[in-house]
């Protein structure tokens, strides 16, 4: 039975085309480390990761590719930016779709003595504006948003909100996890001062790679999560100024790095505007397809153009987790069901606890690869 991958919110499959050849042709041909020696082979490899950053700065907007910084992942670029910059008697402000990324690394830091807000989010998982702007005090030090939800692709409207931080003078960070490579991400047009972002998702590239684009005064106030060697400034026992060694102590994932950078070369080629139009289309197919069945439910807005490529059907007469296995098993259809680490979209969503089971299309999948789906969710529901 042929199987149908529709978890791409998970991480994409399949990679862009060249992903697996630069990092074979690294690890099979590259060697030595960066920043460290003066060989030809680490130089050349250094230059190699200096133009994936250069290419990954321009493509987030950042003003100088020094403030493109690298990191495993989303998650640890969202703890570089929440533990870097938040002190005790500090208020965060996060909003009711987040992913646990945030969720948890922001109630961790609540025992630190960080004080924490969630701005609600209507039923459809919409940011309500009115009710982030009464959020703020004078102690609020940051507000991290998430650009897309995980649960049901729902676009935030992070312009709004970054128009209120602006006013009061406080950073805005994204968590593109579910953005990034989706949709436009960039700082200076969101008005943002930092974008967390995954190379495995949207971007197309390898796990165990990702990245933060900061602005220049995010970036100065800053304290480093990991601390060691950088290959600079070693005579001193603090960390450097310069960016980005300041936050990228330690061996760096240069096979992840350089396929990154072949991702953003198809993505690049391939056009950013033609991906999107294709997964609005395939999104709008799916959701017509859908639309009127009255046992199930699919939260999230209805215009496709609101969203990315993410669908959660809640199964009303039957489990969710049951459907899933059923998806696999009796149409070879690949999803994933519970609460997508997302227990605060949720509960904004009215699914919790029960979850859904979440459909997540990729610039590879293909209509008959969605009509497939829709009718087996109809039958099973």
């Amino acid at each position: 039975m042929k199987t149908v991958y529709l978890d791409q919110a998970a991480g994409s499959f399949p990679k862009a085309p060249g992903v697996s050849a630069a990092v074979a042709g690294l690890l099979e041909h590259g060697g030595g480390n960066i920043n460290r020696s003066s060989y030809a082979l680490s130089t050349g490899t250094g230059l190699q990761v200096m133009a994936v950053r250069e290419e990954l700065a321009a493509f987030f907007g950042c003003s100088a590719c020094e403030e493109l910084i690298f990191t495993p992942g989303a998650t640890q670029s969202v703890n570089l930016v929440l533990r870097g910059l938040l002190r005790p008697g500090d208020h965060l402000i996060i909003s009711g779709m987040e992913h646990n990324a945030v969720y948890r690394t922001a109630h961790a830091l609540t025992g630190a003595g960080i004080a924490l807000s969630v701005a609600p989010c209507d039923g459809t998982g919409a940011l309500d504006l009115d009710a982030l702007d009464r959020l703020f005090r004078p102690e609020t030090r940051l507000v991290m948003l998430t650009h897309a939800s995980n649960v049901c692709g729902t676009i935030l409207d992070i312009p709004g909100a970054a128009r209120l931080c602006r006013r009061r003078g406080v950073p805005l960070a994204v968590d593109a996890a579910q953005s990034a490579g989706h949709i436009p991400v960039r700082l200076d047009e969101l008005g943002a001062d930092a974008v967390c972002f995954p190379g495995h998702k949207g971007l197309l590239g390898p796990q165990g790679i990702g990245g933060a684009a900061l602005s220049p005064r995010l970036a100065r106030a800053m304290t480093p999560l990991i601390t060691g060697g950088t290959g600079s400034s070693s005579d001193s026992p603090e960390m450097p100024a310069e960016l980005p060694d300041r936050f990228e102590a330690g061996t760096g994932n240069l096979p992840g790095i350089l396929g990154l950078g072949a991702a953003l070369s198809y993505l690049r080629s391939a056009g950013l505007d033609r991906l999107r139009a294709h997964e609005v289309a395939l999104t709008g197919r799916f959701l017509s397809a859908l639309r009127g069945c009255p046992h199930i439910r699919v939260p999230g807005p209805p215009r496709p153009e609101d969203r990315v490529g993410v669908i959660s059907v809640d199964f009303l007469r039957r489990d969710n987790a049951e459907a899933a296995a059923d998806l696999e098993e009796r149409y070879g259809i690949l999803t994933r069901c519970g609460l997508h680490c997302a227990p605060l979209a949720h509960r904004t969503l009215g699914t919790f606890p029960r979850g859904t089971v979440r459909f997540s299309l990729g610039p590879f999948t293909a209509p008959e690869e969605v009509d497939a789906a829709a009718q087996a969710v109809l039958a099973l529901a």
